[in-house]
């Protein structure tokens, strides 16, 4: 019995709902997809819920589920895996968190991304916070992707019921730090201090200097949320499925949860997570992986900022971008030796500018599938597909019973 290799692709935010000026379609039946299309034609459809259905799921949690793993066993948090995703080696009492750089003026916080700062730029500022921010505790603050970064106080992982200071929409000012037990306080006192000496470093950096001059929104302050602790893992992927696991992924959320299931993660040049990502480095890399490794993740991030950004024209030219992606993976893999999945890790309506419950457009074409009468790869194709609807964690058991690597329960 020959054994298939397996690619997992994972669109970020893929679902959506229909839009007005779409004539009713959603960003992905808008989009010229003729790649995924094929594979549609070739393979399966079916819509999947990433946790469970109406669960709104955030991406690391899909991501947990999608893989196999019950998030409420194993989710600790998201700044653990925002932490590892950055390359960091941590202890398992040390305490991460996950950062935005904001733009906050006369106490308000009037854009939650900095204007989506550039990755350099990011980096450039966590350094210098790093080198003048003085606190009682040892600490790490690195840039990730975009305008995010990571913060980790070593050895404070017992203070992890503490709050946030992220209103989570602009026009509103921080929170206040909240804590549930007295260690929780100290992190709480820790955190304020450190938001108050890095809003000092920020307002006075030459990079928010200059994009004061060009009309940019600075990156004067810092929300903190998502306080996490070591996950709890039982094993690893690579060791449940016994194979050999490559990813490439661009975002660092994405990439700690790859690496704390046991994946081996490549960024090549050029991917960014950002709209001006190199999808063509990512598929080339694909590409390259499927040849030594027997499982294949590849993630897509841009479709998923473009429903936070409202914008669904913006939202179907990442899909595009996508499909090209896939079109030149498909041409140079042979499909009756690979088993391809398409996916999102959630829905991320435009309407909604968030994550949402609706469930998830879900493709698995290649070889061993029986394809059914799918034309296209569409929300409302998904719904009419041999798939039906499953849960997201059904994914890759499927997969591998397709790639001939699952094994017999029972006698």
């Amino acid at each position: 019995m020959k054994k298939r290799k397996g690619l997992l692709i994972i669109l970020d935010g893929l679902g959506d709902r229909p839009i007005k000026e779409f004539g009713g379609k959603t960003p992905l039946e808008y989009a010229k997809t003729p790649n995924m299309d094929k594979l549609a034609k070739l393979g399966i459809l079916g819509q999947q819920d990433p946790i469970k259905p109406g669960q709104p799921a955030g991406s690391d949690t899909a991501h947990l589920s999608i893989f196999g793993y019950d998030p409420y066993k194993v989710y600790r948090g998201r700044g653990f895996l925002e932490a590892l995703g950055v390359g960091l080696d941590l202890d398992e009492d040390d305490l991460a968190f996950r950062v935005n750089f904001a733009t906050i003026e006369n106490g308000i916080i009037v854009d939650r991304r900095a204007g989506r700062i550039s990755t350099e730029e990011a980096h450039e500022l966590a350094k210098a916070i790093q080198e003048k921010v003085k606190l009682p505790v040892d600490f790490i603050f690195v840039g990730a992707t975009g305008h995010r970064a990571v913060l980790v106080l070593k050895g404070m992982a017992k203070g992890y019921r503490v709050g946030e200071n992220d209103p989570h929409e602009a026009g509103k000012p921080p929170h206040r730090f909240t804590w549930e037990d007295e260690e929780s306080k100290k992190v709480a006192e820790i955190l304020e201090e450190f938001v108050r000496q890095a809003h000092e470093v920020l307002e006075k950096h030459p990079i928010n200097e200059r994009r004061r001059k060009e009309g940019k929104p600075v990156a004067n302050y810092l929300l903190i949320r998502g306080a996490g602790t070591y996950p709890n893992i039982p094993m690893k992927f690579t060791e449940q499925w016994k194979v050999k696991a490559g990813a490439v992924i661009a975002v660092s959320l994405v990439k700690g949860v790859a690496r704390a299931i046991g994946f081996d993660v490549y960024t090549p040049e050029g991917a960014t997570g950002e709209y001006n990502t190199d999808e063509m480095a990512k598929a080339k890399k694909t590409v390259e992986l499927l040849k030594e490794y027997d499982f294949v993740f590849l993630h897509f991030k841009p479709t998923d900022a473009a429903g936070h950004d409202n914008n669904p024209k913006l939202k179907a030219e990442m899909i595009e971008k996508a499909d090209r992606m896939i079109g030149y993976i498909i041409e140079h893999v042979d499909l009756e030796d690979v088993v391809i999945a398409i996916t999102g890790d959630h829905s991320t309506p435009c309407e909604v500018m968030n994550h949402s419950g609706d469930p998830v457009p879900v493709l698995i074409a290649g070889g061993g599938v029986r394809p059914d009468y799918t034309e296209s790869f569409g929300e409302r194709e998904c719904m009419r597909g041999g798939l039906g609807r499953i849960r997201g964690h059904d994914i890759v058991p499927i997969m591998m019973d397709l790639m001939n690597r699952s094994e017999k329960f029972g006698a």
